[in-house]
């Protein structure tokens, strides 16, 4: 079973979605140890125009680009956070550094073929909501990739070449092609999809259907509003 997730590392339902998906998983693995399962992380960008990094604060940002008061950028904030803590993360919006987020999915595709990529994306993510590193700076991410054991010349490479820029593209023009338009968004075998942070007992339900899904069945996409687009994240699920 190939399940594809495509997912931003600034977007905070994707980390929360990525924690109810694991306890999901964990769930189906013991019910089907049968299976062999293999996660490929592909690449979205909530805002590729976005510059290395970010000055103002978050809620201010927010707030200029939603057209909505820093209070309510602020709230908005605290009721995702909650969401997080019920799952077991911290997160520290206020710090956050945001910035572009293209070398980190090149770097999130250079450790997937050395077998690292879950361990790069779930660094990637809690580097940036609950640690404040910048996410855009070369050298934090860089710094990020050689802690989970990705060989420091090998992540430099990913960050300069032209194959890691086309493996970010790609992801891109597909999630386009399939009609993703907000992450996360999970597939199974090209042929189901679920779309945002779903609590574990949806996620497990869709993996037991893709189990029994036969070739020529119609696809099933299950949608939700836990996800995050270019023009915003949903505040609460």
């Amino acid at each position: 079973m190939l399940i594809e997730i495509w997912s931003d590392v600034v977007c905070p339902w994707c980390y929360i979605g990525k924690r109810r998906f694991e306890s999901a998983l964990s769930d189906f693995r013991i019910a089907h140890p049968e299976v062999e399962v293999e996660i490929a992380w592909r690449s979205f960008e909530l805002d590729p125009n976005a510059p290395p990094q970010r000055t103002e604060p978050m809620a201010e940002h927010l707030a200029k680009k939603y057209g909505m008061s820093v209070a309510r950028a602020r709230e908005i904030q605290t009721q995702v956070s909650d969401a997080a803590r019920d799952e077991g993360l911290t997160f520290h919006l206020d710090t956050a550094k945001s910035g572009n987020t293209f070398n980190a999915h090149r770097l999130i595709h250079a450790a997937q073929k050395a077998g690292l990529g879950d361990v790069m994306k779930e660094r990637l993510l809690k580097a940036y909501f609950t640690e404040g590193k910048a996410i855009g700076d070369p050298q934090e991410i860089l710094a990020l990739a050689e802690e989970v054991g990705l060989e420091r010349g090998e992540a430099e490479r990913a960050l300069n070449d032209d194959a890691t820029s086309r493996a970010v593209r790609e992801d891109q023009a597909l999630a386009g092609e399939l009609g993703i338009r907000g992450v996360p968004f999970f597939v199974i075998d090209r042929r189901l999809g679920i779309s945002g942070a779903q609590p574990p007992a949806t996620f497990l339900q869709v993996l037991e259907d893709a189990l029994h899904h036969h070739p020529g069945d119609t696809p099933a996409t299950t949608e939700d509003d836990a996800t995050c687009t270019d023009e915003g994240c949903a505040v609460e699920s």
